[in-house]
């Protein structure tokens, strides 16, 4: 080309090839459910994870190659995944950067966005993901849902200077629809998968996920999507299943009709977490592999944030069901991910991720190596991913995260981050709390816990 522009800046990209860390002395919890290993190594080469092993089997010629820094006294897990975000509803550039920011700087190295103005979406993971702001990995998903759905002022906020059900990213769906070329847009829009969010029938669920896996995308669905049910969108054969208050439906008095037209449900009889009924609902998602994405905490946030003490009522008995129903997936052996559906407000240095690993182990009985699990390896797997994320293990990326305490002693000690390093680059949680570094302009450092060396 006769002229070219240069690019914009990327300060946040990951490392060249052949830029080798070794990460020694720090205890492993390597996201798959396994126990610690102390005393182990990481070795880092560019974007991937060359090498993981205990700290007396690195060759002593890896020493001199590499650049050393030492952890002793630290724990390491991989990086966190929130498997439920919502960050472009509506679109708002500088709020949705800093979310992005303080997710990254909390441990979060990759999202699953489920459904949003995917403009704004593909452009903030392409950002991330070359490196011009800091943030997570973003993988998202293109909607799809009744035509009746779409009078949701959401979808308005989301299609602006569009027709919301017409767009790539936001479609409705009828029998008359041509789903090869339905999907086909969907995926034109560089989405990992199909969201089936409301007012479409069993059959139609089916139909859309047999055409989306057989184009290679994704399928993500709300866990009920009325009228198909949830034993119906479980047995479509979707990849996973959101809001996990509402499997209740299953088992509803009359037959399920719209998305705004949900009918009562006895949950008193779903509290005590040994439904039979349930249990055979749990029983079809493990011998499927369905990921239940169960978005707990959702309900505490809207409790906090309700106007009326009625809203707080509804909202603090919805938590209590989804507690008692996650905990009965557990003792099922569901695969259960850690999305949230909701972040923490802004002055809260954590993201919202990490009250769903506190809910999951002290709510739900969880025990703590297996809500991180949850949080990484199943957070990857609900966006199949699981080949390049989720564990700490070589070929993989470097996603992980450094903590000063250990977060199988106490899940909240996840909340104890020293650094972060996503995709191979190192990001120094001080540069995050720091006064001196406002949001969005603190730059990649090399961070080392107090007492570590590096060289």
């Amino acid at each position: 080309m006769a002229h070219e522009d240069v690019g914009a800046p990327a300060p946040f990209a990951a490392p060249a090839k052949g830029t080798v860390v070794l990460y020694r002395g720090a205890t492993l919890i390597d996201g798959t459910g396994g126990a610690a290993r102390p005393a182990t190594s990481i070795v880092v080469d560019g974007a991937h994870i060359r090498t993981v092993a205990p700290d007396g089997e690195i060759p002593v010629a890896l020493l001199a190659e590499a650049e050393v820094v030492d952890l002793q006294g630290t724990f390491v897990v991989p990086g966190l995944i929130d498997s439920h975000q919502h960050i472009a509803t509506p679109p708002n550039r500088p709020v949705a950067e800093a979310a992005l920011r303080r997710q990254v700087y909390g441990g979060v190295t990759a999202i699953r966005d489920m459904a949003d103005d995917l403009r704004h979406i593909a452009d903030l993971a392409r950002s991330t993901l070359v490196g011009e702001i800091p943030g997570p990995d973003i993988h998202y998903a293109a909607l799809t849902a009744g035509p009746g759905f779409f009078d949701d002022p959401r979808t308005w906020q989301v299609s602006q200077g569009a027709v919301p059900g017409q767009v790539p990213w936001m479609q409705a769906i009828t029998e008359e629809t041509d789903l090869p070329l339905a999907v086909a847009r969907s995926a034109g829009t560089y989405a990992t998968a199909v969201k089936i969010y409301a007012d479409l029938p069993g059959s139609l669920v089916a139909a859309i996920t047999a055409e989306a896996h057989r184009q290679g995308l994704g399928v993500w669905a709300h866990a009920a999507v009325f009228p198909a049910s949830p034993a119906e969108v479980i047995g479509a054969g979707v990849d996973s299943v959101s809001h996990v208050h509402l499997l209740v439906h299953e088992f509803a008095d009359r037959a399920l009709t719209t998305y705004k037209d949900k009918p009562p449900v006895d949950r008193d009889r779903f509290l005590a977490g040994d439904d039979p009924d349930m249990a055979e609902l749990f029983a079809r998602m493990r011998e499927r592999g369905t990921v239940l994405d169960a978005t707990n905490t959702l309900w505490e946030w809207l409790a906090d944030d309700a106007d009326t003490p009625g809203e707080k009522s509804r909202a603090r008995e919805n938590a209590e069901l989804s507690a008692a129903l996650t905990a009965q997936a557990f003792r099922a052996g569901v695969e259960i991910s850690t999305g949230t559906d909701y972040e923490t407000a802004p002055g809260r240095p954590y993201p919202s991720v990490h009250d769903e690993l506190v809910f999951l182990v002290e709510r739900c009985g969880v025990p703590a190596v297996q809500a991180i699990r949850s949080a990484t390896l199943v957070g990857a797997r609900s966006m199949g991913t699981e080949d390049s994320m989720g564990t700490v293990a070589e070929g993989k990326l470097a996603n992980f995260v450094v903590l000063r305490e250990d977060p199988l002693a106490d899940i909240r000690n996840l909340r104890s981050v020293v650094s972060v390093v996503k995709r191979g680059l190192r990001l120094d949680r001080a540069a995050f709390t720091s006064q001196n570094s406002p949001a969005g302009t603190a730059g990649p450092t090399t961070p080392l816990p107090e007492g570590a060396t590096s060289r």
